[in-house]
Parts: structure tokens; C-alpha cells; sequence
């Protein structure tokens, strides 16, 4: 039977499934030459050593998630699926994590110290303290010429600009860089009075796991984790985790992150504000008018019961009675004449000095008698209006100003009822028993 001929393709896919059942997931080592970034996004170079160089792909989706910056010269470690590139039949390394030499090294270090703080409770959520609402003073540890300090600065101006911002300034990686940062929040957790901020921010830019390192530091965490101020995170990109995140009291992806987060929205809180102070100017209007109809329907009542009114009835009562008293008094009077008068006729025929005398005492004891009910009628009305009208009176507004007591009125025109109806500034007339005293609200 004839051998059996494969076409190129057929072949190299037989190659392709072949190198990519037996290396799968596998990690290199080298150095990184001809390195092209085109504009699809997906980065290509060579990995090479003293004796041998591998083709390598790294695709744009993975390399967004890349924390080191690729360049011609760097050593790198990547992990990948090793594959054939068909058209031009050449294997290459499909990398799927890039990551400086040495990374090994720093990640089991990373997680060695991650165990240990987190089997101390470092880490524990009950022990993180809450982040203020509204802080007014903030610290800031972190370089004060790196790009992530301005940034931070103008975040904070635009959405809180009454915030104060203090910056302690620290070296962001390199030796002594994390003594520096934990030397920082000590230095706010210890400050007092203006200097002693509400919340305490550490923050870096992005950068390599070495650039980072001092975040990973154990002085730090510690530092961190004894500050009895709220501590938030700030440490490089979104991908980014370092021990300092772990501990912190709030971890936020980047530096501007954390400025955002850390204050509210100004702008929101203004309108939030003008939309309260709406609400409650709108129900002080409603309660005005509301007094308002009571204070008019107590005034109507009042003019309804008013004592000088009734004052006037009275006084119109007795008019009447007065002039009914008069009509009383000379009908009696005109018939007393009448009987006197046919008295006399009579006593023409008996004796008339005698009859006329008696007639005349009795008269006289008539009179006399009339005009003591007449009398006492009359005081007794007179008392009655004169108590009337010291009622009246001591009802009167202007009794009420003699007493010591005053009335102010406001800007409106209207008295003031309540402290709150008034602000500073406003001119007020206050008016007394003898004259009106002119302040003005400071």
C-alpha cells in the first residue's frame, strides 16, 4: 500500500495538535527582543537566551490585565500554551501571564506574609473602621511629585473643595520607601488639633510588582492596621492587589478612586441641600398660612366677644332706662297732681289745712322715696359701666404695652412670633407702651 501524502496544511495541523497536547501551560524564561505593538493591541517578540529564541504572542485582552510594561531587553518570566502558527508553519508561545523575573520569588513572598497577617486577623472585617461621610481634614502619604498626588489634589477640589488636604511625603518604592509610607500615618495618627486628619489615604500610581513592593511590606501593614485613624488604599491600577489593601480600613483600585470615594459629590450635595431647603421653605409656608387663618379666625372671634361692644349695648341699655325712668316718673308725677287737684276740690268741704297736710306728708314721703330708687338705680348702672370699662381698658393693646410687655415687628411688616422667623441683618421695630425702639438682628 502506498505511503500516505499529507498536504502542508494537513501536517502542520498534525504538528500544531501535537506541540499543544504536550505543552500546555508551561512557563519560560528569557529575554525579550523585537518587540511590535501594531495597532490591533496584541504585542509580538521573541524570547531569547545565549542559545535558543521562541516566537511569542501575547494577545490584547490578556496583555490589559499585564502589570509590566514590555520593552525590548527586559527578562520576563511568561506562562502560556505553546502552539503553531499555521500560515507561516512556525511554533510560537501563546502567552497568557507576563510578569519581570523574579516575580516568584516576590509573589511567595507575598503570600507567606499575606498568611501570616491574615491568620493574626489583620484582615478581619470586624476590625476595619468605618470610612466619615464628610471628612474636613484628609492625609495624604505618598510621593508629592508623582503624577498620582495631582491627580488626587484635583478630585478632591472639584467634587469637596472645603476639604483640607495634607500631604506627608514618602517614597513610593525603593529602599526605605515602606518605613517612609508607615512613618507617614504614624505621624497623622499621633498629630492632634488642625494637624490630625479624619481619614488617612496611602496612594501610589501603577507600576510592576517591584514598584509596588513597599506596600507589601510588613512595617507598613502593621503601621496600618495600629493607626486608630480610618485608613483607605490607593495603590496602583484596578489589577493591582498589595498586603496594604488587605489591611486598610477600604481598598479603592487607584489613587483617583480613592480621592473620589473619599468625599462626597459637591455638586450633589449642593442640589440635595437646595432640594431640602425647598421642601422645608414650602412647609413653613403651609404652617404660616395655616397660622395666619387661625390668627384671622381668633380675630374674628375676638371682634365678635369685643367688651367695648358690648360696653356700648349696655351703655345704650341704659339710655333706655333712663328715659323709660323719666316717662315713670312724670306719669306718676302728673297723676299725684291729678289726685292733688281733686284733693283740693275735696277739701273745700272738709278741712283742708288737716287733709292738705296729710296729703302734703305723704307726697313728700313719695318724692322722696322716688328718688331714692331712682338714685340707686342709676349708681348701680354707673358702676356697672364704670366696671365695663375698666375691663375694656385692661384689655386694650395699650394696657397690655403699660403692663412691659412689647410688640416687634419684622421686615414683612408682620410681628415676629418665632426666633426663626428672622435672620441676621434684619431691621426689627419693637413698639412700647410710650414710643418704638428700632434693632437690627446680629
Amino acid at each position: 500500500m502506498a505511503e500516505q501524502v499529507h498536504t502542508v496544511a494537513g501536517l502542520t495541523a498534525l504538528i500544531r495538535d501535537s506541540i499543544e497536547g504536550r505543552f500546555s501551560g508551561v512557563w519560560v524564561e528569557g529575554e525579550i527582543s523585537n518587540h511590535r505593538l501594531p495597532g490591533s493591541g496584541h504585542h509580538y517578540f521573541t524570547l531569547k537566551d545565549p542559545f535558543a529564541q521562541l516566537s511569542c504572542v501575547f494577545f490584547k485582552g490578556a496583555a490589559s490585565r499585564c502589570p509590566v510594561r514590555l520593552a525590548d531587553g527586559l527578562q520576563v518570566q511568561v506562562y502560556g500554551n505553546l502552539s503553531v502558527y499555521e500560515a507561516r508553519g512556525q511554533y510560537q508561545l501563546v502567552a497568557q501571564v507576563v510578569q519581570a523575573k523574579g516575580f516568584g520569588d516576590l509573589q511567595a513572598k507575598f503570600e507567606a506574609l499575606k498568611r501570616k497577617l491574615e491568620a493574626e486577623g489583620l484582615f478581619d472585617p470586624a476590625r476595619k473602621k468605618p470610612i466619615p461621610s464628610f471628612p474636613a481634614r484628609i492625609g495624604i502619604v505618598t510621593s508629592p511629585t508623582g503624577a498620582a498626588i495631582r491627580d488626587m489634589i484635583h478630585v478632591l477640589s472639584r467634587r469637596a473643595p472645603w476639604v483640607r488636604v495634607m500631604v506627608h511625603p514618602a517614597k513610593v518604592q525603593g529602599d526605605g520607601a515602606a518605613e517612609e509610607i508607615a512613618a507617614g500615618v504614624r505621624f497623622f495618627d499621633e498629630a492632634s488639633g488642625e494637624l490630625r486628619p479624619d481619614l488617612v489615604i496611602v496612594a501610589r500610581g501603577g507600576g510592576s510588582i517591584e514598584d509596588l513592593w513597599a506596600f507589601n511590606e510588613e512595617v507598613l501593614a502593621r503601621a496600618i492596621a495600629a493607626c486608630s485613624l480610618p485608613v483607605m488604599s490607593g495603590v496602583g491600577h484596578e489589577i493591582d492587589f498589595t498586603i496594604a489593601d488587605f489591611v486598610a480600613d477600604r481598598r479603592e483600585p487607584t489613587p483617583s478612586a480613592a480621592a473620589e470615594n473619599a468625599v462626597p459629590d459637591g455638586t450633589a450635595l449642593r442640589r440635595h441641600l437646595d432640594r431640602l431647603r425647598d421642601a422645608l421653605d414650602a412647609r413653613t409656608e403651609h404652617a404660616l398660612a395655616l397660622l395666619h387663618r387661625h390668627a384671622l379666625s381668633l380675630r374674628r372671634e375676638i371682634e365678635a366677644h369685643e367688651p367695648g361692644r358690648k360696653l356700648r349695648s349696655l351703655a345704650q341699655t341704659l339710655d333706655f332706662l333712663e328715659e323709660r325712668m323719666d316717662y315713670l316718673v312724670a306719669g306718676r308725677l302728673q297723676r299725684c297732681r291729678a289726685q292733688f287737684d281733686s284733693s283740693g276740690r275735696a277739701l273745700a268741704a272738709i278741712q283742708p289745712e288737716r287733709v292738705l297736710a296729710r296729703h302734703a306728708e305723704e307726697t313728700a314721703f313719695l318724692a322722696e322715696s322716688l328718688d331714692r330708687a331712682a338714685s340707686r338705680r342709676i349708681e348701680g348702672l354707673d358702676r356697672r359701666l364704670r366696671a365695663l370699662g375698666g375691663l375694656m381698658e385692661s384689655l386694650s393693646p395699650e394696657a397690655v404695652l403699660r403692663r412691659g410687655y412689647s410688640i416687634t415687628i419684622g421686615p414683612d411688616g408682620r410681628p415676629v412670633t418665632s426666633a426663626g422667623r428672622v435672620v441676621k441683618g434684619d431691621l426689627l421695630r419693637t413698639r412700647l407702651a410710650d414710643g418704638e425702639i428700632t434693632s437690627r438682628v446680629e
